[in-house]
Order: C-alpha cells, then structure tokens, then sequence
C-alpha cells in the first residue's frame, strides 16, 4: 500500500489493507516475542500473571479479562498454583468465592520473562533509525487505543 499524506482520506479498500498488515505485523510480532524471548511458561499462563500483578482476582474475573471460558481459566489458574507461582485464599467477603493472587515466586517469574521479553524486542529496536523508533512511540500511542477498545 502507498503511503498517503496526513491531509488525504484513505478509500474504504485502503483502510481495510491497512488494518491487515497492521494486524499481521502485530500477529508476527506477538508470536515472536512470545516464543523467541522465553519458554518458560506458555502465553496464556504468562498473561494470568500480568494480570495477578496489577491484583489480586477471582478465577472469574480472571476469565472475563481474558475472553475464555471459567473451567478454561481455573485448568490455567490451578496449573499456576501447582507450580507454586499464584496462590488461592478464600474471599472474606464471599466464601464461595477464592481470590488469586502472585506468590513471591510468581513475582520473580513474571519479572524474568518480561525481561527477556524486552530484551528481545530492545535487540530488534536497535537496528532501527531515529526516525523509525519515533514512529513507533508514536503508533505505540494509537495502538494502545485500538486495542483498548
């Protein structure tokens, strides 16, 4: 696709090119960085952590950020307390229910693999000019909004 001017409309057909590329680029980049940088625990455990570290959840909630399914969610959650890196402890305001949250251990995980994470993606940024990792803080902005909404 031919870059257009910031004044000039792109057509209907231009737009949905654009969001292809953007989202293969963002697909690659994901399954890269994912798999390249560490091995240690499988994606969808690594994002129950990250989302552990912000605080403390319920199997529930856990599963309603992360669009799968409970039973899907406590395999996930249960597979992490076995490996002693989130621990479970009943909600004092509902016994029914059980908070997880970020064993120490856990925490030292999480921290390890975002680092290799960074450091992966850090070795690809410093082949890049100027120009081009001014562009990306700048698409960093608006993906940021894309993906949260």
């Amino acid at each position: 696709m031919r870059t257009k001017t910031l004044t000039t409309q792109l057509s209907r057909a231009e737009l949905v090119s654009l969001s292809n590329d953007i989202r293969l680029a963002c697909m690659r980049i994901s399954r890269r960085v994912r798999f390249e940088s560490d091995r240690e625990l499988p994606p969808h455990q690594y994002s129950v952590l990250v989302r552990l570290e912000e605080e403390p959840r319920t199997n529930s909630e856990l599963a309603d950020i992360e669009r799968v399914s409970a039973p899907s969610m406590k395999r996930t959650t249960s597979a992490l307390v076995e490996l002693g890196l989130v621990s479970r402890a009943d909600d004092p305001t509902d016994g029914r229910q059980v908070i997880l949250s970020l064993t120490p251990e856990g925490l030292k995980v999480l921290r390890r693999i975002r680092r290799h994470r960074d450091e992966w993606m850090l070795s690809r940024f410093e082949h890049l000019t100027d120009e081009e990792r001014e562009l990306l803080q700048r698409a960093a902005v608006v993906l940021s909004k894309v993906a949260s909404k």
